[in-house]
């Protein structure tokens, strides 16, 4: 099966169809979503606007250069560490 890639936007705008009272299975039916899918996009962007969403997902990869700065840094200190132990 093919899988789709959906934006925010997207995201956001099928969450906002479904809380104007349009029945969960017909929009999933609608958007050829799972309802596990939607159960995840409504935990993780319920009650979000797009501006809300776009500053989630800049904030996800800031957090992930971050985490892959401080792996190098620590990983440059026991290096040096290692060496300094050592007796010439």
């Amino acid at each position: 099966m093919k899988r789709k890639r959906f934006k925010e936007e997207q995201i956001i705008r099928v969450l906002k169809e479904a809380e104007s009272g349009m029945e969960v299975r017909d929009l999933i039916r609608r958007h050829g979503i799972s309802e596990q899918t939607y159960y995840r996009w409504k935990s993780k962007y319920g009650g979000m606007e797009v501006a809300d969403a776009k500053r989630l997902k800049y904030l996800e990869e800031e957090n992930g250069r971050l985490k892959k700065l401080v792996a190098e840094q620590a990983l440059d200190i026991q290096i040096l560490k290692d060496v300094n132990s050592k007796n010439w």
